[in-house]
Protein backbone atom coordinates (compact mmCIF):
# COMPACT_ATOMS: atom_id res chain seq x y z
CA UNK A 1 0.00 0.00 0.00
CA UNK A 2 1.25 3.26 -0.38
CA UNK A 3 0.61 6.45 1.79
CA UNK A 4 -2.03 6.64 4.08
CA UNK A 5 -3.29 9.61 2.36
CA UNK A 6 -2.98 7.88 -1.44
CA UNK A 7 -3.12 4.40 -0.64
CA UNK A 8 -2.26 2.45 -3.58
CA UNK A 9 -2.83 -1.80 -4.41
CA UNK A 10 -1.96 -3.38 -7.02
CA UNK A 11 -4.50 -5.73 -9.08
CA UNK A 12 -3.93 -7.69 -12.41
CA UNK A 13 -4.84 -4.95 -14.70
CA UNK A 14 -2.13 -2.85 -13.29
CA UNK A 15 -1.66 -0.50 -10.03
CA UNK A 16 -4.67 1.79 -8.65
CA UNK A 17 -4.42 4.81 -6.36
CA UNK A 18 -6.89 5.98 -4.49
CA UNK A 19 -7.35 8.40 -1.15
CA UNK A 20 -8.49 8.24 2.30
CA UNK A 21 -11.23 9.21 3.43
CA UNK A 22 -12.49 9.22 7.42
CA UNK A 23 -9.73 6.14 7.67
CA UNK A 24 -11.57 3.86 5.09
CA UNK A 25 -9.52 3.51 1.78
CA UNK A 26 -11.57 4.77 -1.22
CA UNK A 27 -10.74 3.39 -5.01
CA UNK A 28 -13.42 4.83 -7.62
CA UNK A 29 -13.94 4.00 -11.31
CA UNK A 30 -12.03 0.93 -11.73
CA UNK A 31 -12.40 -0.64 -15.12
CA UNK A 32 -13.50 -4.29 -15.11
CA UNK A 33 -14.56 -4.73 -18.44
CA UNK A 34 -15.27 -3.39 -21.89
CA UNK A 35 -18.67 -3.24 -23.28
CA UNK A 36 -19.34 -3.87 -26.69
CA UNK A 37 -22.36 -2.69 -28.51
CA UNK A 38 -25.03 -5.42 -28.24
CA UNK A 39 -22.05 -7.92 -27.00
CA UNK A 40 -21.28 -9.70 -24.35
CA UNK A 41 -18.59 -7.71 -22.08
CA UNK A 42 -14.79 -8.46 -22.33
CA UNK A 43 -12.12 -7.75 -20.63
CA UNK A 44 -10.83 -4.65 -19.23
CA UNK A 45 -7.49 -3.41 -20.90
CA UNK A 46 -4.32 -3.54 -18.75
CA UNK A 47 -2.55 -0.72 -17.83
CA UNK A 48 1.03 1.17 -17.26
CA UNK A 49 1.96 2.83 -13.97
CA UNK A 50 -0.81 4.08 -11.50
CA UNK A 51 -3.97 4.52 -12.12
CA UNK A 52 -5.75 7.39 -10.41
CA UNK A 53 -8.96 6.02 -9.18
CA UNK A 54 -10.42 9.04 -7.37
CA UNK A 55 -13.76 10.03 -9.32
CA UNK A 56 -16.60 7.73 -10.05
CA UNK A 57 -16.93 6.00 -14.07
CA UNK A 58 -19.45 7.89 -16.45
CA UNK A 59 -22.84 5.92 -15.66
CA UNK A 60 -24.46 3.82 -18.47
CA UNK A 61 -26.65 5.31 -20.80
CA UNK A 62 -30.17 5.59 -19.45
CA UNK A 63 -33.92 6.45 -19.44
CA UNK A 64 -35.11 9.24 -16.68
CA UNK A 65 -35.90 7.69 -13.16
CA UNK A 66 -37.22 8.84 -9.93
CA UNK A 67 -33.97 10.47 -9.22
CA UNK A 68 -34.67 12.62 -12.32
CA UNK A 69 -33.35 12.57 -16.18
CA UNK A 70 -29.86 11.26 -16.97
CA UNK A 71 -28.21 11.22 -19.88
CA UNK A 72 -27.70 9.19 -23.22
CA UNK A 73 -23.94 9.17 -23.37
CA UNK A 74 -21.80 7.04 -24.59
CA UNK A 75 -20.96 3.61 -22.59
CA UNK A 76 -17.33 2.60 -23.59
CA UNK A 77 -16.20 3.30 -20.29
CA UNK A 78 -19.15 2.94 -18.16
CA UNK A 79 -18.19 -0.91 -16.90
CA UNK A 80 -16.20 0.40 -13.48
CA UNK A 81 -16.32 -0.64 -9.82
CA UNK A 82 -15.79 1.42 -6.47
CA UNK A 83 -14.32 0.11 -3.29
CA UNK A 84 -14.18 1.02 0.05
CA UNK A 85 -11.65 -0.84 2.27
CA UNK A 86 -10.99 -0.12 5.90
CA UNK A 87 -7.89 -2.25 5.31
CA UNK A 88 -6.46 -2.42 1.73
CA UNK A 89 -3.25 -3.93 0.79
CA UNK A 90 -3.56 -6.41 4.10
CA UNK A 91 -3.79 -9.71 4.32
CA UNK A 92 -6.72 -9.27 6.74
CA UNK A 93 -9.51 -11.22 4.62
CA UNK A 94 -12.37 -9.20 5.40
CA UNK A 95 -16.06 -10.17 4.14
CA UNK A 96 -17.06 -8.46 0.74
CA UNK A 97 -20.09 -6.59 0.04
CA UNK A 98 -20.83 -6.14 -3.41
CA UNK A 99 -24.04 -3.71 -3.66
CA UNK A 100 -26.33 -4.01 -6.66
CA UNK A 101 -28.48 -0.89 -7.89
CA UNK A 102 -31.66 -0.80 -9.20
CA UNK A 103 -33.34 1.57 -11.62
CA UNK A 104 -36.40 -0.39 -13.06
CA UNK A 105 -33.57 -1.81 -15.10
CA UNK A 106 -33.76 1.28 -16.83
CA UNK A 107 -31.03 3.37 -15.18
CA UNK A 108 -28.81 3.66 -12.25
CA UNK A 109 -25.59 4.22 -11.36
CA UNK A 110 -23.43 3.47 -8.59
CA UNK A 111 -22.08 7.09 -8.34
CA UNK A 112 -25.12 8.45 -6.74
CA UNK A 113 -24.23 9.72 -3.63
CA UNK A 114 -26.43 7.39 -1.51
CA UNK A 115 -24.62 4.28 -2.28
CA UNK A 116 -21.13 5.56 -0.41
CA UNK A 117 -20.27 2.61 1.07
CA UNK A 118 -17.92 4.48 3.76
CA UNK A 119 -20.00 4.15 6.99
CA UNK A 120 -21.15 0.69 5.92
CA UNK A 121 -16.77 -0.31 5.59
CA UNK A 122 -16.20 1.46 8.63
CA UNK A 123 -18.91 0.26 11.21
CA UNK A 124 -19.14 -3.45 9.81
CA UNK A 125 -15.45 -3.95 9.08
CA UNK A 126 -16.13 -5.15 5.87
CA UNK A 127 -15.04 -3.86 2.04
CA UNK A 128 -18.01 -2.86 0.16
CA UNK A 129 -17.83 -2.85 -3.56
CA UNK A 130 -20.31 -1.13 -5.92
CA UNK A 131 -20.51 -1.51 -9.40
CA UNK A 132 -22.12 -0.25 -12.68
CA UNK A 133 -23.87 -2.47 -15.10
CA UNK A 134 -25.69 -1.85 -18.47
CA UNK A 135 -29.09 -1.14 -18.43
CA UNK A 136 -32.36 -0.37 -21.17
CA UNK A 137 -32.20 -1.17 -24.30
CA UNK A 138 -28.02 -2.00 -24.00
CA UNK A 139 -28.54 -4.33 -21.23
CA UNK A 140 -31.47 -5.87 -21.54
CA UNK A 141 -33.94 -5.49 -24.88
CA UNK A 142 -33.92 -8.75 -25.97
CA UNK A 143 -32.83 -8.72 -30.18
CA UNK A 144 -31.61 -10.77 -32.59
CA UNK A 145 -27.70 -11.60 -32.98
CA UNK A 146 -27.37 -10.46 -29.30
CA UNK A 147 -26.78 -12.60 -26.24
CA UNK A 148 -29.78 -12.21 -23.64
CA UNK A 149 -29.37 -10.35 -20.03
CA UNK A 150 -26.12 -8.40 -21.00
CA UNK A 151 -26.43 -6.20 -17.82
CA UNK A 152 -26.91 -9.84 -15.58
CA UNK A 153 -23.38 -10.57 -17.82
CA UNK A 154 -21.69 -7.31 -16.82
CA UNK A 155 -22.93 -8.01 -13.31
CA UNK A 156 -21.24 -11.30 -13.88
CA UNK A 157 -18.06 -9.81 -14.68
CA UNK A 158 -17.90 -7.82 -12.04
CA UNK A 159 -18.26 -10.30 -9.55
CA UNK A 160 -15.10 -12.10 -11.47
CA UNK A 161 -13.01 -9.52 -10.99
CA UNK A 162 -14.14 -9.18 -7.52
CA UNK A 163 -12.74 -12.88 -7.28
CA UNK A 164 -9.71 -12.05 -8.79
CA UNK A 165 -9.14 -8.52 -7.06
CA UNK A 166 -10.77 -7.88 -4.12
CA UNK A 167 -7.75 -9.45 -1.98
CA UNK A 168 -5.60 -6.86 -2.94
CA UNK A 169 -8.69 -4.39 -1.14
CA UNK A 170 -8.18 -6.57 2.28
CA UNK A 171 -11.51 -8.32 1.49
CA UNK A 172 -12.08 -12.67 1.12
CA UNK A 173 -12.84 -13.62 -2.19
CA UNK A 174 -14.33 -16.46 -0.67
CA UNK A 175 -16.73 -14.55 2.05
CA UNK A 176 -18.49 -12.82 -1.21
CA UNK A 177 -22.12 -11.17 -0.56
CA UNK A 178 -24.09 -9.54 -2.87
CA UNK A 179 -26.96 -6.81 -2.27
CA UNK A 180 -29.04 -4.58 -3.91
CA UNK A 181 -33.07 -3.26 -4.09
CA UNK A 182 -35.84 -3.62 -6.91
CA UNK A 183 -33.92 -4.13 -10.20
CA UNK A 184 -30.61 -4.92 -8.15
CA UNK A 185 -32.50 -7.68 -6.15
CA UNK A 186 -34.16 -9.35 -9.43
CA UNK A 187 -30.85 -9.48 -10.77
CA UNK A 188 -29.24 -11.23 -7.52
CA UNK A 189 -31.96 -14.01 -7.58
CA UNK A 190 -31.23 -13.93 -11.10
CA UNK A 191 -27.61 -14.57 -10.13
CA UNK A 192 -28.40 -17.21 -8.15
CA UNK A 193 -29.42 -19.28 -10.97
CA UNK A 194 -27.52 -18.64 -13.50
CA UNK A 195 -25.17 -21.30 -14.02
CA UNK A 196 -21.75 -18.37 -15.45
CA UNK A 197 -22.52 -17.01 -11.45
CA UNK A 198 -21.85 -20.17 -9.52
CA UNK A 199 -19.62 -19.94 -6.69
CA UNK A 200 -19.14 -16.45 -7.42
CA UNK A 201 -20.81 -15.54 -3.88
CA UNK A 202 -22.03 -17.45 -1.36
CA UNK A 203 -24.66 -14.93 0.03
CA UNK A 204 -27.33 -12.92 -0.95
CA UNK A 205 -29.03 -9.86 -0.02
CA UNK A 206 -32.78 -9.16 -2.05
CA UNK A 207 -34.58 -6.09 -1.14
CA UNK A 208 -38.00 -5.79 -3.08
CA UNK A 209 -37.49 -8.50 -6.15
CA UNK A 210 -40.23 -7.14 -8.43
CA UNK A 211 -41.53 -10.52 -9.45
CA UNK A 212 -40.78 -9.32 -13.87
CA UNK A 213 -39.17 -11.84 -15.58
CA UNK A 214 -40.19 -12.00 -19.25
CA UNK A 215 -40.26 -14.62 -21.47
CA UNK A 216 -38.39 -14.70 -25.15
CA UNK A 217 -41.37 -13.81 -26.97
CA UNK A 218 -42.42 -11.29 -24.57
CA UNK A 219 -39.22 -9.69 -24.62
CA UNK A 220 -38.52 -9.84 -28.17
CA UNK A 221 -42.29 -8.80 -28.59
CA UNK A 222 -41.39 -6.07 -26.35
CA UNK A 223 -38.04 -4.83 -27.92
CA UNK A 224 -39.42 -4.93 -31.57
CA UNK A 225 -42.01 -2.11 -30.45
CA UNK A 226 -39.43 -0.08 -28.84
CA UNK A 227 -36.59 -0.55 -32.15
CA UNK A 228 -40.00 0.89 -33.76
CA UNK A 229 -39.28 3.84 -32.71
CA UNK A 230 -36.49 4.05 -34.76
CA UNK A 231 -37.62 2.80 -37.20
CA UNK A 232 -35.26 -0.60 -37.25
CA UNK A 233 -35.73 -4.25 -36.64
CA UNK A 234 -34.85 -5.79 -33.29
CA UNK A 235 -31.55 -6.81 -34.11
CA UNK A 236 -28.25 -6.25 -32.91
CA UNK A 237 -26.47 -5.37 -36.66
CA UNK A 238 -28.86 -2.37 -36.95
CA UNK A 239 -28.71 -1.04 -33.60
CA UNK A 240 -24.87 -1.13 -33.19
CA UNK A 241 -24.53 1.56 -34.98
CA UNK A 242 -27.33 3.88 -33.33
CA UNK A 243 -26.03 6.85 -30.75
CA UNK A 244 -26.64 5.36 -27.35
CA UNK A 245 -28.60 8.83 -26.89
CA UNK A 246 -30.82 7.97 -29.70
CA UNK A 247 -31.83 4.63 -28.09
CA UNK A 248 -32.76 6.08 -25.12
CA UNK A 249 -34.70 8.59 -26.11
CA UNK A 250 -36.68 5.88 -28.14
CA UNK A 251 -37.13 3.73 -25.17
CA UNK A 252 -37.85 7.36 -23.41
CA UNK A 253 -41.13 7.68 -25.80
CA UNK A 254 -42.31 4.34 -26.00
CA UNK A 255 -42.81 3.53 -22.09
CA UNK A 256 -45.87 6.30 -21.64
CA UNK A 257 -47.43 3.64 -24.00
CA UNK A 258 -46.93 0.65 -22.83
CA UNK A 259 -50.70 0.55 -22.21
CA UNK A 260 -51.90 0.08 -25.92
CA UNK A 261 -50.30 -2.99 -25.59
CA UNK A 262 -52.46 -4.49 -22.95
CA UNK A 263 -53.77 -7.44 -25.09
CA UNK A 264 -50.41 -8.69 -26.04
CA UNK A 265 -48.12 -7.89 -22.81
CA UNK A 266 -50.81 -8.48 -19.60
CA UNK A 267 -49.84 -6.25 -16.48
CA UNK A 268 -46.23 -5.42 -17.79
CA UNK A 269 -48.07 -2.78 -20.09
CA UNK A 270 -49.05 -1.24 -16.72
CA UNK A 271 -45.43 -1.21 -15.07
CA UNK A 272 -42.77 1.59 -15.15
CA UNK A 273 -40.80 -0.30 -17.71
CA UNK A 274 -40.48 -2.14 -20.47
CA UNK A 275 -37.01 -3.93 -19.61
CA UNK A 276 -36.62 -7.11 -17.02
CA UNK A 277 -34.45 -10.20 -17.43
CA UNK A 278 -35.42 -12.49 -20.25
CA UNK A 279 -35.61 -16.31 -19.41
CA UNK A 280 -33.85 -17.36 -22.44
CA UNK A 281 -32.91 -21.14 -21.87
CA UNK A 282 -29.16 -20.18 -21.57
CA UNK A 283 -28.18 -16.97 -19.94
CA UNK A 284 -30.93 -17.45 -17.83
CA UNK A 285 -32.44 -21.16 -18.05
CA UNK A 286 -35.09 -21.07 -15.46
CA UNK A 287 -37.25 -18.81 -13.61
CA UNK A 288 -36.13 -18.40 -10.40
CA UNK A 289 -39.01 -19.38 -8.39
CA UNK A 290 -39.07 -23.09 -9.87
CA UNK A 291 -35.23 -23.02 -10.15
CA UNK A 292 -34.57 -22.32 -6.02
CA UNK A 293 -37.68 -24.63 -5.03
CA UNK A 294 -35.52 -27.54 -7.14
CA UNK A 295 -32.53 -26.17 -5.12
CA UNK A 296 -30.54 -24.43 -7.78
CA UNK A 297 -29.81 -21.88 -5.12
CA UNK A 298 -29.70 -24.31 -1.79
CA UNK A 299 -25.45 -23.48 -1.52
CA UNK A 300 -26.24 -19.55 -0.86
CA UNK A 301 -27.63 -18.11 2.01
CA UNK A 302 -30.33 -15.43 0.84
CA UNK A 303 -32.01 -12.53 2.91
CA UNK A 304 -35.32 -11.60 1.14
CA UNK A 305 -38.02 -8.96 1.91
CA UNK A 306 -39.74 -5.85 1.05
CA UNK A 307 -41.17 -2.87 2.44
CA UNK A 308 -45.10 -2.73 3.90
CA UNK A 309 -46.41 0.12 1.45
CA UNK A 310 -44.25 -1.07 -1.59
CA UNK A 311 -46.66 0.84 -4.39
CA UNK A 312 -46.91 4.20 -1.98
CA UNK A 313 -43.70 5.68 -3.67
CA UNK A 314 -45.55 5.72 -7.10
CA UNK A 315 -48.69 7.13 -5.51
CA UNK A 316 -46.93 9.85 -4.18
CA UNK A 317 -45.50 10.19 -8.11
CA UNK A 318 -48.79 10.07 -9.21
CA UNK A 319 -48.87 6.44 -10.93
CA UNK A 320 -52.30 5.04 -8.94
CA UNK A 321 -54.84 6.37 -11.35
CA UNK A 322 -58.03 5.22 -9.92
CA UNK A 323 -60.26 1.84 -9.47
CA UNK A 324 -59.78 -0.59 -12.40
CA UNK A 325 -56.50 -2.19 -11.47
CA UNK A 326 -57.86 -5.02 -9.46
CA UNK A 327 -58.96 -6.83 -12.49
CA UNK A 328 -55.48 -6.03 -14.42
CA UNK A 329 -53.27 -7.30 -11.67
CA UNK A 330 -55.01 -9.81 -9.84
CA UNK A 331 -57.79 -11.47 -12.00
CA UNK A 332 -60.58 -13.23 -10.07
CA UNK A 333 -59.51 -12.26 -7.18
CA UNK A 334 -60.95 -8.93 -6.97
CA UNK A 335 -63.53 -9.82 -4.84
CA UNK A 336 -60.97 -10.80 -1.73
CA UNK A 337 -58.98 -8.00 -1.96
CA UNK A 338 -62.33 -6.32 -1.19
CA UNK A 339 -63.66 -8.72 1.37
CA UNK A 340 -59.67 -8.56 3.28
CA UNK A 341 -59.44 -5.04 3.05
CA UNK A 342 -63.15 -3.50 3.28
CA UNK A 343 -62.10 0.05 4.82
CA UNK A 344 -60.08 0.49 1.71
CA UNK A 345 -61.45 3.02 -0.87
CA UNK A 346 -60.77 2.20 -4.68
CA UNK A 347 -56.73 3.84 -5.16
CA UNK A 348 -55.96 1.97 -1.59
CA UNK A 349 -57.11 -1.25 -3.46
CA UNK A 350 -55.36 -0.23 -6.27
CA UNK A 351 -51.68 0.39 -4.41
CA UNK A 352 -51.99 -2.88 -2.30
CA UNK A 353 -52.90 -5.02 -5.63
CA UNK A 354 -49.80 -3.43 -7.27
CA UNK A 355 -47.67 -3.88 -4.15
CA UNK A 356 -48.59 -7.22 -3.80
CA UNK A 357 -48.46 -8.26 -7.73
CA UNK A 358 -44.86 -6.46 -8.51
CA UNK A 359 -43.14 -6.63 -5.05
CA UNK A 360 -44.40 -8.40 -1.80
CA UNK A 361 -45.72 -11.64 -2.81
CA UNK A 362 -42.95 -12.71 -5.32
CA UNK A 363 -40.32 -11.80 -2.42
CA UNK A 364 -42.33 -13.80 -0.34
CA UNK A 365 -43.16 -16.59 -2.88
CA UNK A 366 -38.97 -16.99 -3.42
CA UNK A 367 -38.41 -17.45 0.32
CA UNK A 368 -40.72 -19.82 0.26
CA UNK A 369 -38.85 -21.39 -2.82
CA UNK A 370 -35.41 -21.24 -1.20
CA UNK A 371 -36.34 -22.78 1.48
CA UNK A 372 -38.23 -25.61 -0.28
CA UNK A 373 -35.00 -26.50 -2.45
CA UNK A 374 -33.03 -26.91 0.76
CA UNK A 375 -31.32 -23.46 1.39
CA UNK A 376 -31.44 -21.25 3.96
CA UNK A 377 -33.14 -18.00 4.32
CA UNK A 378 -34.05 -15.17 6.20
CA UNK A 379 -37.39 -12.92 5.91
CA UNK A 380 -37.82 -9.19 6.76
CA UNK A 381 -40.68 -6.61 6.02
CA UNK A 382 -39.62 -2.61 6.53
CA UNK A 383 -42.97 -1.07 8.85
CA UNK A 384 -41.08 1.93 9.75
CA UNK A 385 -42.92 4.79 7.70
CA UNK A 386 -41.22 7.99 6.38
CA UNK A 387 -43.07 11.11 7.28
CA UNK A 388 -42.01 12.59 4.23
CA UNK A 389 -43.67 9.55 2.09
CA UNK A 390 -46.39 8.89 4.59
CA UNK A 391 -45.77 5.03 4.20
CA UNK A 392 -42.89 2.58 4.51
CA UNK A 393 -42.37 2.81 0.34
CA UNK A 394 -39.98 0.98 -2.15
CA UNK A 395 -37.06 2.63 -1.85
CA UNK A 396 -36.78 3.46 1.79
CA UNK A 397 -34.60 0.83 3.16
CA UNK A 398 -31.77 2.32 0.31
CA UNK A 399 -30.40 5.31 2.32
CA UNK A 400 -31.37 3.24 5.58
CA UNK A 401 -28.91 0.01 4.82
CA UNK A 402 -25.97 2.89 3.58
CA UNK A 403 -26.39 5.31 6.33
CA UNK A 404 -26.96 8.26 4.19
CA UNK A 405 -29.70 9.92 5.40
CA UNK A 406 -28.60 12.85 3.82
CA UNK A 407 -27.83 12.07 0.90
CA UNK A 408 -29.94 12.71 -2.67
CA UNK A 409 -32.03 9.92 -2.28
CA UNK A 410 -32.09 10.12 1.34
CA UNK A 411 -33.60 13.46 1.65
CA UNK A 412 -36.46 12.96 -1.42
CA UNK A 413 -37.36 9.92 1.44
CA UNK A 414 -36.72 11.57 4.54
CA UNK A 415 -37.16 15.41 4.26
CA UNK A 416 -34.20 17.75 4.32
CA UNK A 417 -33.62 16.66 8.33
CA UNK A 418 -34.03 13.16 9.00
CA UNK A 419 -36.47 12.21 11.80
CA UNK A 420 -34.39 10.66 14.61
CA UNK A 421 -36.23 7.30 13.99
CA UNK A 422 -34.65 7.03 10.96
CA UNK A 423 -31.01 6.48 12.72
CA UNK A 424 -32.55 3.94 14.79
CA UNK A 425 -33.73 1.83 12.17
CA UNK A 426 -30.87 2.37 9.48
CA UNK A 427 -28.37 1.10 12.44
CA UNK A 428 -30.48 -1.84 12.22
CA UNK A 429 -30.13 -2.62 9.06
CA UNK A 430 -26.67 -1.86 8.80
CA UNK A 431 -26.22 -4.12 11.83
CA UNK A 432 -28.20 -7.05 10.23
CA UNK A 433 -26.69 -6.79 6.94
CA UNK A 434 -22.51 -6.78 8.07
CA UNK A 435 -23.53 -9.41 10.73
CA UNK A 436 -24.97 -11.71 7.79
CA UNK A 437 -21.99 -11.06 5.30
CA UNK A 438 -19.64 -11.78 8.37
CA UNK A 439 -21.22 -15.12 8.62
CA UNK A 440 -23.17 -14.55 11.96
CA UNK A 441 -26.75 -14.79 10.72
CA UNK A 442 -28.69 -11.20 10.46
CA UNK A 443 -29.91 -11.63 13.98
CA UNK A 444 -33.25 -13.77 13.58
CA UNK A 445 -34.29 -17.27 12.77
CA UNK A 446 -34.39 -18.65 9.08
CA UNK A 447 -37.46 -18.46 7.37
CA UNK A 448 -39.42 -21.45 7.39
CA UNK A 449 -42.95 -22.05 5.47
CA UNK A 450 -44.84 -23.36 7.59
CA UNK A 451 -44.27 -20.49 11.11
CA UNK A 452 -42.99 -18.11 8.23
CA UNK A 453 -40.59 -15.95 10.79
CA UNK A 454 -39.96 -12.16 9.53
CA UNK A 455 -38.24 -9.51 11.22
CA UNK A 456 -40.12 -6.04 11.19
CA UNK A 457 -37.80 -3.34 10.78
CA UNK A 458 -38.97 -0.88 12.68
CA UNK A 459 -38.23 1.14 15.78
CA UNK A 460 -39.16 -1.07 17.80
CA UNK A 461 -38.01 -4.07 16.13
CA UNK A 462 -39.56 -7.77 16.50
CA UNK A 463 -39.76 -11.15 14.75
CA UNK A 464 -43.38 -12.23 13.98
CA UNK A 465 -45.04 -14.64 11.66
CA UNK A 466 -45.45 -12.81 8.05
CA UNK A 467 -47.40 -10.12 8.90
CA UNK A 468 -49.29 -9.61 5.24
CA UNK A 469 -51.48 -12.60 5.55
CA UNK A 470 -54.34 -11.53 4.20
CA UNK A 471 -52.73 -10.94 0.87
CA UNK A 472 -50.46 -14.40 1.34
CA UNK A 473 -53.95 -15.94 1.42
CA UNK A 474 -55.36 -14.66 -1.58
CA UNK A 475 -52.27 -15.13 -3.74
CA UNK A 476 -51.94 -18.71 -2.87
CA UNK A 477 -52.57 -20.28 -5.43
CA UNK A 478 -51.03 -18.25 -7.99
CA UNK A 479 -47.69 -19.62 -9.32
CA UNK A 480 -45.41 -16.83 -9.96
CA UNK A 481 -42.87 -17.85 -13.24
CA UNK A 482 -42.16 -15.95 -16.11
CA UNK A 483 -44.36 -13.22 -17.92
CA UNK A 484 -45.73 -14.84 -21.33
CA UNK A 485 -46.72 -12.76 -24.43
CA UNK A 486 -50.45 -13.39 -24.63
CA UNK A 487 -51.22 -12.90 -28.75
Amino acid sequence: MGTTTEPEVRIAPGRVRGRMEGGVAVFLGIPFARPPRFGAPEPAEAWDGVRDCVAFGPPPPQQSTVAGPMPGRSGDSCLTVNVWSPSPGTAERLPVMVWIYGGAYRGGESGESVYDGALLAREGNVVVVTLNYRVGMEGFAHVEGAPANRGLLDQVAALEWVRDNVAAFGGDPGRVTVFGESAGAGSIIALMVMPRAAGLFGRAIAQSVPGTYFSGALASDIAGVLTAELGLPPAAGALAGVEPGRLVEAAEAATPQMRRYADRWGPVAYTVTPFSPVVDGEVLPRDPWSALADGAGRDVELVVGHTRDEYRLFTHLGRVEGDGLLSVFAPGREQGYRDAFPEAGPELLDELVQSDWLFRMPSLRLADAQAAGGGTVYAYELTWATPALGGACHGLDVPLVFGNLGSGMGTFFLGQSAPPEAATVSAAFRRAWTAFAAGEGPGWQPYEPEGRATRLFDVQPAVVPYPEEASRRIWAAHRFGELPLLA
